[in-house]
């Protein structure tokens, strides 16, 4: 499975983000989101990996949250040659990515490893099962992602409607979230996915896990790629840095 490896010149055993880019399951490579794993490795320090993930239609689930569990679980094994401190690995991702991401911190959990030192969710999908949320409702139409094309990546990434239900397509309705790693959540004021995004972070956090979220005034979808026009979108990629530099620290 191709990934891209991002690491500045060697110093010592660092942080490691394992990073899962967002397309809605569908589109996406390690070209499309090199720019901002680029950043992240940069402006952090750690060790960041970028996964080309199998997509929908071709591959539908759970084919892309098998290869993104079996990279974590590569990484780990082989942490030491990468550089890696085997204590401060995170998972990661934007979207569709940050939906993989939060569902390997679940399959780690529940495997009793790798243990995974925190996970990093940018604008993520949360729940496919309905989009009724006010966030959706609000802002489906005008505000670049639209509620027409989130039933589209839907009805590409599952083989039958019955599956929008399941944890590993849905985290936010996950009857347990106990145990997963430190998150770190970033959503946008007009992007239809904001409210289940600050859903998660809410649940997660009544959990017990320790959350830090942030919702980024005047920002829609996918703004933190578009860091080389927008402001925000730099500053919400300074944000993560700081957060994956600090990662079990």
């Amino acid at each position: 499975m191709p990934v891209r490896v991002y690491a500045s010149k060697p110093s010592g055993l660092r942080p490691a983000l394992v990073y899962f880019h967002g397309g809605g399951f569908v589109f996406g490579n390690l070209d499309t989101h090199d720019a901002v794993c680029r950043a992240l490795a940069n402006e952090s320090g750690a060790v960041v990996i970028s996964v080309d993930y199998r997509l929908s239609p071709e591959n539908k689930f759970p084919a892309a949250v098998e290869d993104s569990h079996a990279v974590t679980v590569w990484v780990a094994a082989n942490a030491k040659r990468l550089g890696i401190d085997v204590r401060r690995i995170a998972v990661g991702g934007d979207s569709a990515g940050g939906n993989l991401a939060t569902v390997v911190a679940m399959r780690c959990r529940n495997a009793g490893g790798p243990a995974l030192a925190a996970q990093v969710l940018l604008d993520p999908v949360t729940d496919l099962s309905s989009f009724e949320t006010g966030s959706h409702r609000e802002l489906g139409e005008g505000y670049f992602l639209t509620r027409a094309a989130m039933d589209w990546f839907k009805g590409h990434h599952l083989a039958s409607a019955d599956l929008a239900r399941h944890p590993e397509v849905s985290p936010l309705l996950a009857t347990d979230l106990s145990g997963l790693p430190p998150a770190h959540v970033i959503t946008a004021e007009f992007d239809p996915l904001r409210d289940e995004g600050e859903a998660y972070a809410e649940r997660l956090r009544q959990a017990g896990v320790p959350v830090t979220i942030t919702r980024y005034p005047g920002m829609i979808h996918g703004f933190v790629s578009m860091r080389g026009v927008l402001a925000s979108g730099r500053q919400a990629i300074q944000e993560t840095a700081r957060f994956t530099r600090s990662i079990g620290s």
